[in-house]
């Protein structure tokens, strides 16, 4: 009886569970549970996002959902400069060394200050490069002024892949600093000053930054990450920011001197003309017992290319008679360099030797033919210069400007021409420049001219229609036989319509009164006033007082 009641428990257990699962299938078919279908409908209605057009929006709305709009969007005064990014991106990898090499001449000397003070024996730099991902500049907003300068506010932005090394030495122990992943953030500002006549056109970069600067990076000291630290990569951010406004926020600048301005607003004062007329006795730098000799010209001072005479092949003693021309800014320091070459159809060529002339120690108007012996260098204490390389022969004469002979194409736009024949003597003549106007506005139309009165006499630009930024460059002359010293003049910008059946055929757009004992006093002034009756409109006016002394 136990293993028969044994069996049939066995038997009822599995019947029972098998029932009871063919049951449950079919309520979990047939029957959905409350609980779960208002949950599914909750969850249905909190994953529905609400639609508005983006017109709805406000700009701080707009500039959340979207980050990262660039800057000349957001901005109307800012350009877009696509061309610019296209250009430093060809460019980078030239410009990665040449900036590299601006930073350690900067540091460098920062460096060897500081370490004393922290009894450091030396901090070098093992590595420095930028790494291949240039910067982007997201917009540029330029600045007018009456300046010889260029002012410019860029949008940067940059993510880049440096490797930068820095190995410090104190004690007898070496540690090793290195930065990656750098991040930079910025709204710097650089003005080119001052504007100069002479390649590249400037003389100094200024460097400013507007607001404090956000920068990111990583950086591994002795092979561990040095900024995950609790604590340090705060600390590190705020202590960049607070060094680099204090040295570099508005109105401090970073400033780069490019050349020398005093020199390169120089205007030439002479000529000088250079006869190579031969070389003797030159030494053999081929193989094959001879040289392929050129002479290479150049004036110090001067940023154009080294002027060259012809190859003369497989000759010692060679004869050129090619005369070249300089233009001469600075008698008193600049040097004529004279460089002998030995031409390579392959590599590099060599120098077969070297001499100057300084142009103060020639005698103005005076040809003179001179003897130099070729050196290696120019240390009057090497021995090596005792060797005899060979002799060069050449021809100078400098030939200083006279008063009416200095070239019209390099004087200073800013100097003010003498009055005409005909000016009474004891006054001059007044000249009034209307060049151009910003921001004009009319409620009615915008068809500029400007309309000058002066001691009761009347002249009138032409008429520049629809157009809110008008140029004329117009000049008008007005004789007087003393100086207006007590005088002021009347500018007043009109616009006018000929539109039939217009009620408003005339408007002002503005106006200013000039006093005239500025312009007196210094010749000439160039300067942009802001128009009277006008929210915005400006007009930029130059005026010359030339007198026939």
């Amino acid at each position: 009886m136990g293993v028969i009641s044994t069996i049939l428990g066995v038997f009822g257990f599995g019947t029972g569970v098998g029932i009871g699962l063919v049951i449950g299938y079919f309520l979990f078919i047939f029957y959905q549970p409350t609980d779960v279908k208002d949950i599914f409908i909750v969850k249905l209605d909190v994953a529905d996002p609400e639609i508005r057009p983006l017109v709805e929006k406000d700009s701080e709305s707009l500039q959340q959902l979207l980050p990262e709009i660039p800057v000349w969007v957001k901005n109307p005064d800012y350009d877009r400069i696509d061309w610019l990014n296209k250009f430093i991106e060809y460019m980078w990898p030239y410009l990665d060394k040449a900036i590299c090499k601006m930073a350690k001449k900067i540091a460098e000397p920062i460096i060897a200050e500081q370490i004393p003070k922290y009894k450091i024996d030396s901090v070098e730099f093992e590595t420095l490069t930028l790494g291949c991902l240039p910067p982007t500049f997201e917009g540029m907003k330029v600045y007018n002024t009456e300046e010889k300068e260029l002012i410019m506010e860029l949008g940067l932005k940059w993510a880049a892949n440096p490797n930068i090394l820095v190995a410090a030495k104190a004690f007898g122990l070496k540690a090793t600093v290195q930065v990656l992943d750098l991040q930079v953030f910025a709204s710097p500002r650089i003005t080119l000053k001052p504007l100069v006549p002479s390649f590249p056109c400037f003389a100094n970069i200024y460097v400013s930054l507007m607001e404090k600067p956000h920068v990111d990076f990583g950086v591994k000291l002795l092979g561990a990450d040095a900024m995950s630290i609790p604590g340090v990569y705060r600390i590190v951010q705020e202590l960049i920011k607070d060094q680099v406004a204090n040295m570099y926020l508005w109105p401090k600048r970073l400033e780069v001197q490019i050349m020398d301005p005093a020199k390169a607003m120089q205007k030439p004062v002479g000529i000088l003309n250079v006869t190579v007329v031969r070389a003797m006795k030159l030494k053999k730098k081929d193989l094959l017992g001879a040289s392929d000799p050129y002479v290479k010209l150049r004036l110090t001072e001067d940023k154009l290319p080294s002027k060259k005479t012809t190859v003369k092949h497989k000759n010692l003693n060679p004869e050129w008679n090619e005369e070249f021309t300089f233009v001469v800014k600075d008698p008193q320091s600049q040097v004529l360099e004279l460089n002998v070459y030995d031409w390579e159809q392959v590599g590099s060529h060599d120098k077969m030797g070297l001499n100057i002339v300084p142009l103060k120690e020639l005698t103005p108007e005076e040809p003179k033919v001179m003897t130099l012996d070729l050196l290696k260098n120019l240390n009057p204490d090497d021995v090596q210069n005792e060797k005899s390389r060979g002799q060069l022969v050449v021809e100078v004469n400098y030939k200083p400007f006279k008063d009416d002979e200095v070239p019209t194409n390099v004087e200073d736009s800013s100097d003010v021409q003498k009055a005409p024949e005909g000016t009474p003597d004891s006054g001059g003549l007044l000249v009034i420049i209307i060049h151009e106007a910003q921001d004009l506005e009319g409620k009615n139309h915008t068809n500029p001219s400007v309309r000058l009165l002066f001691r009761g006499e009347e002249r009138k630009t032409k008429v520049v229609k629809k157009n809110r930024d008008p140029r004329w460059e117009e000049e008008f002359q007005f004789t007087l036989d003393e100086p207006p010293t007590n005088d002021r003049v009347h500018v007043e910008v009109v616009s006018t319509s000929k539109r039939m059946g217009l009620l408003h055929p005339k408007e002002t757009l503005g106006y200013v009164d000039i006093y005239l004992s500025d312009v007196v006093s210094n010749k000439r002034i160039n300067e942009r006033y802001h128009l009277i009756d006008s929210k915005n409109g400006r007009i930029q006016i130059e005026m010359q007082w030339r007198t026939a002394s």
